[in-house]
């Protein structure tokens, strides 16, 4: 069975109006400051009027300092007597496993490796050994923006690592993890060799931001969006794995685009 975003979670957020109806929540991470969980409101909360955010039970608002982040119920409160909040409807793409169908995948890699020489948000370099051998087992050169979602990509002015992870590049390029952080990289800086604004092949700020907006769409609103089952024993029928799970039509779709992204007739 797929995972859930929205099991776990040890915060919530609420309309001071309506307490009992949450708006929204996340797995606490050691990388999840206070700080951070405003940054993420601004992304979620519309409203006319600024607003003020309590741990329910204090009377303190919170304030944006890179203390960590309580667990608990948050209510968010409008300043304006006859101040409302909503909570965002901006959508989200989907997000399926990217696919090596093509030397442009090939392409892409090899700028990568040569560029970053290491993980960049481990930090873990690749041996001379190794990059010698043309080993790079356990390092994955993965798109920002999802190849399946590329025609948005184009039409939306732009030219995904997952959404359990993302950088926050207006908060000194943070890595914030939205699940366990097994490898403990919540709260690292992406490596700089990947962001140099100099270079024409480095992840700019606009494109880390949008994933970053991304994550906290998928992870915070509401329950959550689907995390799809990728790991299917051999003699599975995909596809009628992939029609009986949720958000069916989007994800046929996605994981259409992302296997033949990059094929072209002869």
């Amino acid at each position: 069975m797929a995972p859930n975003r929205s099991l776990g979670r040890d915060v919530h957020f609420y309309d001071i109006s309506n307490p009992d109806d949450a708006l929204g929540g996340l797995q606490l991470t050691p990388s999840f400051t206070e700080r951070t969980f405003y940054f993420a409101l601004r992304i979620l909360v519309i409203s006319a009027s600024p607003y003020d955010v309590y741990l329910r039970g204090t009377d303190v608002p919170l304030t944006p300092t890179d203390d960590p982040l309580q667990p608990g119920k948050y209510d968010i409160k409008p300043t304006s007597p006859h101040g409302r909040i909503f909570i965002t409807n901006e959508g989200c793409i989907t997000r399926v496993l990217s696919h090596t169908v093509s030397g442009r995948d090939e392409k892409f890699r090899r700028a990568v490796r040569e560029r970053d020489g290491k993980c960049v948000i481990t930090g873990v370099v690749n041996p001379q050994r190794r990059v010698d051998l043309d080993n790079w087992s356990s390092y994955h050169a993965a798109h920002i923006f999802p190849l399946s979602g590329e025609e948005w990509f184009v039409a939306n002015s732009f030219s995904r690592l997952t959404t359990l992870i993302s950088v926050n590049p207006d908060d000194d390029y943070r890595i914030v993890t939205f699940a366990d952080d097994l490898f403990n990289v919540g709260g690292r800086q992406l490596d700089p060799v990947c962001r140099d604004p100099d270079s024409e092949r480095s992840a700019t700020a606009e494109l880390l931001r949008w994933h970053f907006r991304q994550a906290v769409l998928a992870n915070m609103r509401g329950a959550g969006e689907p995390i799809f089952e990728a790991d299917f024993p051999a003699g599975t029928d995909i596809v009628g794995e992939i029609l009986s799970g949720p958000q069916a039509s989007q994800r046929m779709e996605a994981e259409l685009s992302s296997r033949l992204n990059g094929l072209s007739v002869p």
